[in-house]
């Protein structure tokens, strides 16, 4: 009975991964995440989430691309799959301040829309820049918005308000905040990030995400807030 009961607790194991690995060279700086947890036994589960993000700076000019997904199973039914892109382009008008020209894409299969893809251009401009310990961003611009779901397909234009956050806490603990507001006359959608990272080790930490998408306006029999909550352990390299 004693080891059936620890094959037993053996099996109903979950396996979790997260590494992140960022690397600075000619101006470009990578990082890459990815978590997972698996269940076996009499619980069969998978969940798996990943983020990759490339920056090119480039004298005034600076690059990113963004690529966020997540994807889970239960009892080999799917029941999550995201993928989240985002490409943008940032011009220097002088330290403080910048143009963002941005352009999102979202496959949500799960959300009743087939895809959601916009593109804005925003003035930005960097605060609390004597702070040696704090950052923060914010924007306003205004774009177009393309949505499908599964009865319509439409374009609006919006107007878009952003502001990036980061604070550095202690010599090994970092808290960031990003909030966004997409405000079109057919739908409008608000996002808000945050985080906190503890350095355990030298390349060990530990990271607490908590993310927030509300939309105001959805297919029938969907919700319009989405929460997702993480903590990850974090290798750098």
């Amino acid at each position: 009975m004693l080891i059936r009961r620890i094959t037993t607790s053996l099996l109903v194991s979950s396996l979790w991964a997260g590494t992140v690995l960022a690397q600075e060279e000619n101006g470009i700086s990578t990082e890459v995440e990815l978590g997972a947890v698996v269940t076996t036994g009499n619980t069969e589960n998978e969940n798996l989430n990943f983020r990759g993000e490339v920056d090119w700076r480039d004298d005034r000019w600076e690059y990113g691309f963004l690529i966020d997904g997540f994807r889970s199973s239960q009892q080999d039914r799917l029941t999550a799959n995201r993928m989240y892109y985002v490409a943008d382009a940032e011009y220097d008008l002088s330290d403080v301040s910048y143009i963002l020209t941005r352009i999102p894409h979202e496959d949500d299969e799960f959300s009743g829309y087939d895809y959601q893809s916009d593109i804005s251009v925003s003035y930005g401009r960097d605060l609390l820049t004597q702070r040696e310990n704090m950052a923060l961003s914010l924007n306003v611009g205004v774009g177009a918005r393309r949505s499908k779901s599964e009865d319509k397909e439409f374009s609006e234009a919006i107007l878009r308000l952003a502001g990036d956050y980061e604070w550095d806490i202690s010599d090994s603990a970092t808290f960031g905040q990003t909030l966004s507001a997409e405000s079109g006359n057919e739908t409008s959608i608000f996002r808000s990030e945050s985080s906190i990272e503890t350095r355990i080790l030298d390349n060990l930490s530990l990271r607490f995400s908590f993310n927030i998408k509300h939309q105001t306006e959805v297919p029938r029999n969907r919700e319009k807030t989405d929460t997702e909550t993480a903590i990850t352990f974090v290798m750098n390299f």
